[in-house]
């Protein structure tokens, strides 16, 4: 429903793109375009947890240099080391 990039991805193929598939696009318009397009600062915000969360996921090796063959087990380690991350919340809390 909403596609959240960063300056690079600024260009109207993409804008257009996406709103022909009925997608909004977050993404804040380079410095150098002649009308600026407003930006939810809200939403936008959110891409940083998003990026975050990728990042942590890449601390597993498995992951980062993608040692598995399939589609499938790979997904299946994404998932394992995501429940890892979700697991850490419950973990050592009083």
């Amino acid at each position: 429903k909403v596609l959240l990039a960063d300056r690079g991805y600024d260009s109207d193929h993409i804008r257009e793109t996406m709103e022909a598939k009925g997608a909004a696009t977050i993404i804040p318009t380079r410095k150098n375009r002649k009308t600026q397009i407003p930006v939810d600062d809200y939403i936008y915000a959110l891409r940083n947890r998003i990026e975050r969360c990728f990042n942590k996921l890449k601390n597993s090796r498995r992951l980062a240099t993608r040692y598995d063959k399939t589609a499938e087990s790979y997904l299946g380690f994404v998932h394992i080391a995501a429940i890892r991350l979700w697991m850490r919340a419950f973990v050592n809390r009083t």
